[in-house]
């Protein structure tokens, strides 16, 4: 997965295929060196292709993989086209 650095603590994964946004991952070197090896930077990108999302994909420094959506992980919908996804939201919220 092709990653680009942006400064210290942001890191792009550019939009490629059928993501709609870029995602933006925000973590330190050491972090990056761990998250290269676990499947939260490929649903960073999943997040991407979701209808409606605003901006990016964002993962916070507390990524790690999840179900759906990585743990850590934000997104934002628009109103009227975008979707509401339980992965995001947490499936152990009732």
């Amino acid at each position: 997965m092709k990653l680009e650095k942006i400064d210290d603590t942001r890191w792009r994964l550019p939009r490629a295929g059928g993501m709609r946004v870029d995602g933006i991952v925000y973590a330190d070197d050491r972090l990056m060196g761990d998250l290269r090896h676990d499947q939260a930077l490929e649903q960073v990108a999943n997040v991407a292709w979701l209808p409606g999302i605003v901006k990016a994909s964002l993962a916070m420094p507390d990524i790690h993989w999840g179900y759906g959506f990585p743990i850590g992980g934000v997104a934002a919908m628009d109103a009227e086209d975008g979707v509401v996804s339980p992965g995001g939201v947490g499936y152990d919220i009732n």
